[in-house]
């Protein structure tokens, strides 16, 4: 069995609660080498997906905000078309090590994770988002903070407040920054808007 296989069996054994213990809530400081870490793995995925598959790659979350505090996770916007092709990545996107974290028929989307092992983190987190190409909210709330600076800082804030509440509880960690996210979105919309509307 390979080491690959195993993690993943183990890491589909686990409650909830062992997850969260394993892989807690970290925040670092703002890494400029995140920008090209970003680039060498678009550059790979490129190389694995056909591309006239892919409709826009972006790098989006707090590793894409030059100076923002983040979990030092590198999330990717992996944006397809046709629709279908969604889920029909998913054999090309497991060569490259990415595996399956959540999918959501109805809506279209597929969350692949590469990073995590059975004994904790292993090497650079990715978290990969596979969609049809659409006007996402995440690319207005990017661009917001790149934008606000002092709107950055205070949701650096705010999730520096809730790390050391929820450092072993990832769904609350996300959960409460979920309202500052939503006002910060509509205020990019109102200020942007349609700037990520695919062309």
């Amino acid at each position: 069995m390979s080491r690959r296989v195993s993690d993943e069996a183990a890491l589909s054994a686990m409650s909830l609660e062992e997850l969260w213990r394993l892989f807690p809530v970290i925040l670092s400081e703002s890494r400029p080498e995140w920008a090209e870490i970003y680039r060498r793995e678009k550059e790979m995925l490129e190389s694995v997906v056909p591309l006239s598959r892919i409709s826009r790659l972006s790098h989006f979350g707090s590793t894409s905000v030059p100076g923002l505090a983040a979990k030092p996770t590198i999330d990717i916007l992996l944006e397809v078309r046709p629709d279908s092709f969604v889920f029909e990545a998913l054999p090309l996107l497991e060569k490259c090590g990415y595996r399956e974290m959540h999918r959501d028929e109805a809506q279209m989307r597929l969350v692949l994770v590469k990073g995590y092992a059975a004994d904790g983190f292993r090497g650079q987190a990715f978290h990969l988002h596979v969609r049809p190409c659409r006007d996402w909210d995440e690319l207005y709330f990017r661009d917001y903070l790149a934008a606000h600076p002092d709107e950055a800082e205070r949701y650096a804030a705010l999730k520096r407040s809730l790390k050391e509440k929820f450092e072993f509880n990832r769904d609350a960690y996300t959960e409460g920054k979920t309202e500052l996210i939503a006002a910060m979105t509509r205020r990019a919309r109102e200020e942007m808007p349609g700037r990520h509307v695919p062309e």
